[in-house]
């Protein structure tokens, strides 16, 4: 099954009462809570990665290399970044979402940041953004406007621009909102703490109790000034229960970690890692940072 958001349908809601309904037919197990107990966390593995539009560590194109990669991981919820919908021939005008949302069998959303005319009258648009893929149902998707500098125009300005996706997830009985996001990647650092500042007042709406999953292409590491913010708020996956260096730029010889997990008060981070070798090491020029997350259950904001 899969969800599909896209284009100048930026923001699109589901039927949250779905989402509840599946949750409840949920059978009861042996590790069901007794009277007084708190119930038992959902586990939940999630996962960021840089899909460079389908393209692996040599510039290849082959999306099912990058299907296989997820696979492999093993993720219940991957947030994506560069992904390709109908952009062009370097892609071969696919809808890079819907294509890994059927070979995985995943519910999918995809947030444009670029939606641009399509090149033949009656065509699909042209479009590049993030997505979420979820193997649990998206019962609410959003894309966000955070400030972005476009690659699109001759003379950019910094400008409230779309892109940030947010998925509302149920997990059995955690609802969780998920996060996808690609920050600037220029050198100069003023425009990722634009995002930053955007991304903290974004977060705020969910409320104090909200369970949030941050995940993305940062385009800096974890001791950059412009992401210390979020760090007052966010726990950085990898710096709680990290294995390894957690280098997840450049496939082939990675030296930093630019891409991240971050989780909200309430969860528990009880493992984080970089695949070192197989498909996902090397199907992207980025390689997948992967988290086993413990969700309270209950939390329905």
């Amino acid at each position: 099954m899969s969800l599909r958001s896209t284009g100048a349908r930026a923001s699109v809601a589901l039927s949250l009462g779905a989402g509840l309904v599946l949750a409840a037919l949920v059978p009861a197990t042996a590790d069901s809570p007794g009277p007084g107990s708190p119930p038992p966390a959902v586990e939940v593995r999630v996962a960021s990665y840089n899909i460079a539009a389908g393209r692996d560590a040599d510039g290849t194109f082959d999306i099912a290399s990058t299907a296989a990669a997820i696979e492999d991981i093993e993720a219940d919820v991957i947030a994506l970044q560069e992904v390709d919908v109908h952009w062009g021939e370097r892609s071969l005008n696919l809808d890079l979402a819907e294509e890994l949302a059927d070979a995985l069998d995943m519910w999918v959303g995809f947030a444009p940041i670029y939606s641009n005319d399509p090149a033949e009258e009656g065509g699909p648009r042209a479009e590049f953004g993030v997505a979420v893929l979820s193997s649990y149902p998206i019962v609410d998707f959003t894309n966000h406007e955070i400030t972005r500098l476009s690659t699109q125009s001759e003379d950019p300005e910094p400008a409230p621009a779309p892109g940030f996706a947010e998925a509302v997830i149920q997990a059995r009985g955690a609802r969780v909102h998920v996060y996808s996001t690609h920050l600037d990647y220029r050198g100069d650092p003023t425009v990722r703490e634009l995002q930053v500042a955007d991304t903290l007042e974004i977060l705020a709406e969910d409320g104090p109790h909200a369970s949030q999953v941050l995940m993305g292409d940062f385009n800096a590491t974890p001791q950059a000034p412009e992401l210390a913010p979020l760090w007052d708020v966010l726990t950085d996956a990898h710096a709680e229960a990290g294995e390894g260096d957690g280098f997840t730029f450049p496939a082939d010889v990675p030296d930093r970690r630019i891409d991240y997990v971050a989780v909200s008060d309430g969860i528990a981070v009880q493992h984080a890692w970089v695949p070192a070798d197989g498909v996902a090491a090397f199907s992207s020029d980025h390689r997948p940072v992967v988290a086993d997350l413990e969700l309270p259950r209950g939390r329905q904001h």
